[in-house]
């Protein structure tokens, strides 16, 4: 049942990233939770979050959000095959280290969205919203590895 938790908390990040919050302006600049337990689960714990998971939940989100179909989950496995080819690079890192490849992925992923959402405008779309949803997603990073990380050791019994 532990066995489940990486696909359970990812699921749980969904639905965080598509919450309507009573904020005006929220919705462009939404934090990346999905990316976030995307990104935490592929190092620490890659067996337990397999690709089709990641599949299912970002066209969920999609579908769920009103975005365009497909755009999440190929964000998300794009991630996964990125974070999954320099695993060895953050695995028993420090944490700045680990928070600094998010800092990395996070930006190239809003770039790409905002690229592609702009692509299907026909027009640039405003840059700012992209870049303060991207240093909202960077900047509550460590919160949400505290709280998975702590999941992780709790359930899966693993430093």
């Amino acid at each position: 049942m532990a066995s489940l938790l990486p696909v359970a908390t990812t699921v749980a990040a969904m639905f965080m990233s598509i919450q309507a919050m009573p904020i005006p302006g929220y919705a462009p600049v939404t934090p990346a939770f999905t990316l976030m337990a995307t990104y935490h689960w592929t190092i620490y714990r890659p067996d337990l979050l397999p690709a089709l998971a990641l599949f299912i939940i970002g066209t969920i989100q999609d579908l769920l959000s009103g975005g365009l179909p497909g755009v999440t989950a190929l964000l998300l496995l794009f991630a996964r095959a990125i974070v999954s080819g320099n695993r060895r690079h953050f695995v028993n890192r420090p944490f700045p280290f680990i928070w600094a490849g998010f800092t990395i992925l996070s930006g190239g992923a809003m770039f790409f969205l905002w690229a592609l959402h702009s692509l299907l405008a026909a027009e640039l779309l405003d840059f700012r919203s992209t870049v303060f949803r991207a240093v909202l997603t960077v900047s509550l990073y460590p919160a949400a590895s505290f709280l998975l990380g702590r999941s992780r050791r709790t359930l899966l019994g693993v430093s």
